[in-house]
């Protein structure tokens, strides 16, 4: 699937955290800023494909320009980030199109919508499959299967997962894969890799555990 390029407007770190994660794990271009940088750039970017808006209080004339500028470029598509409480209240555009998710959803949702709104009808593909041994890693839809039975992983545990297994025969650190996978303003510390390495590990079955290897004093690789 070609590049895209997204503005993100957003005005909580919580939400900004957990966007940073869904979109680096995919083939996007990101501009990022607060909602009061919004229409500066819209303007800086006309050629986006897509605006994520973070409902934000006092921020409503901005929301609306931004979909009054989407609708008169006829490009683009918006996403909100909505309250739980607002909902009821969401009017989505009809002349640009849009969808939504309630703030707090898992990045698994979020990267699913995001997905469908960059790539409509193209939301898999064989170049977003993975295949080693038994195990398919769909990038698309952010789904791991052994065999024909699904993984239950988390979404950083598959973020890590699907991360290694696109980069094999390269060994990553623990702070590098923290910056990659966790994100830029991640504090943690570098050992809640390996937790989530062996959960990883014990899930996947012994076979493409083995896969998941230990460069000792370094971090880890994918042996594909």
């Amino acid at each position: 699937m070609p590049g895209k390029k997204v503005i993100f407007i957003a005005d909580s770190l919580e939400n900004a955290h957990r966007f940073q994660q869904v979109l680096s794990q995919m083939d996007v271009e990101v501009a990022a800023g607060s909602s009061a940088q919004a229409i500066m750039l819209m303007s800086q970017h006309p050629d986006h494909d897509l605006v994520i808006f973070e409902e934000a209080l006092g921020a409503t004339s901005v929301c609306d320009e931004v979909q009054a500028r989407l609708a008169e470029d006829g490009r683009g598509a918006m996403f909100f980030i909505v309250e739980p409480d607002h909902v009821s209240d969401l009017r989505l555009p009809v002349q640009v199109r849009s969808d939504f998710v309630v703030s707090g959803a898992s990045a698994a949702e979020c990267a699913v919508r995001v997905r469908q709104l960059l790539w409509p009808g193209n939301e898999a593909s064989s170049a977003d499959l993975v295949m080693v041994g038994a195990m398919t890693i769909n990038l698309a839809t952010y789904q791991v299967k052994v065999g024909d039975e699904p993984l239950d992983l988390t979404y950083l545990e598959y973020a890590l997962l699907s991360f290694l297994a696109t980069h094999p025969g390269r060994t990553y650190s623990r702070d590098a894969l923290l910056r990659r996978v966790w994100g830029f303003d991640y504090y943690g510390g570098s050992r809640t890799v390996d937790v989530h390495v062996r959960r990883i590990r014990a899930k996947l079955g012994p076979d493409l555990a083995n896969r998941l290897q230990t460069v000792r004093g370094v971090g880890y690789l994918w042996n594909a």
